[in-house]
């Protein structure tokens, strides 16, 4: 007899450019996904069809949703849309930051007024390196660099426009848009046009704001996240690890609530 398909439980992430997914088997290992997906906003009407296309599978229906959405009613909508049409017997649950979750403890002085994304962040940050204070640096349209203590204690951050917004500023008046992608080359630190001398300042930038960060916070290890990430990372004067979708990897150590493994990081 085929043995009966796992449930599954599915993650999303709707950010200020883009909407991320993925797909769990429910309780798999953290961060281990079946599958997962990405959309820019102007593409969410094209939402229903992709998730049906993956979900209308035996065994891929998810029982659970969690989802974290910073990009206000309209995304929301088109997302709760797409899982009534999709997931229709799911539990869906709208991630919100609260005063404690997963072991992390959100020492925000309102702590409903921290960003959800920054909140997921963090757990995603605890369930890597369990007992280690870490720097978080997700690196998107705005960059958030905040830090947790050893103890799980969200104390804080900082957030600054991201290099795509901070380069877009600089070059506005001058014609030369730096167009900054996962392949740009990294320019030298003085650089010998404005086009370089853009990107290099705006990437110093960002690495001085992650860099003070870790010396403020004791040389704490540091976790960097964001889609501008490969390009900032080697501009780090601090050692980083590189982790993809930070928020989702937050999101999915919320439902499994601590089945966390250290991996060294500290």
């Amino acid at each position: 007899m085929t043995p009966a398909p796992a449930a599954t439980w599915l993650l999303v992430d709707a950010g200020n450019t883009r909407v991320k997914w993925a797909l769990a088997d429910a309780g798999a290992p953290l961060g281990q996904w079946r599958m997962q997906g990405a959309m820019a906003h102007g593409l969410l009407d094209t939402l229903i069809g992709e998730w049906q296309a993956v979900l209308a599978e035996p065994g891929r229906a998810p029982v659970r949703v969690l989802a974290a959405n910073v990009a206000g009613g309209g995304v929301r909508a088109a997302i709760e849309g797409a899982l009534r049409v999709c997931a229709p017997g799911a539990a869906v649950e709208w991630f919100s930051s609260v005063a404690q979750r997963a072991g992390v403890r959100n020492g925000y002085r309102a702590p409903a007024q921290l960003g959800c994304d920054r909140f997921a962040a963090a757990i995603g940050a605890r369930a890597l390196a369990p007992g280690c204070a870490v720097v978080i640096a997700n690196c998107g349209t705005a960059t958030t660099v905040d830090a947790l203590t050893a103890d799980g204690t969200f104390i804080g951050g900082m957030i600054l426009p991201g290099l795509r917004l901070m380069s877009g500023a600089l070059a506005r008046n001058t014609a030369q848009l730096p167009q900054i992608d996962a392949g740009t080359a990294l320019p030298p630190v003085f650089a010998d046009n404005t086009h370089d001398a853009i990107l290099s300042g705006c990437l110093a930038a960002q690495a001085g704001a992650i860099g003070r960060a870790v010396a403020a916070h004791g040389g704490a290890a540091c976790i960097i996240s964001g889609g501008a990430a490969p390009l900032i990372a080697p501009a780090l004067a601090v050692p980083a690890r590189h982790v993809d979708n930070i928020v989702i990897l937050g999101l999915h150590a919320a439902l499994l609530d601590g089945a966390m493994n250290a991996d060294g990081l500290c």
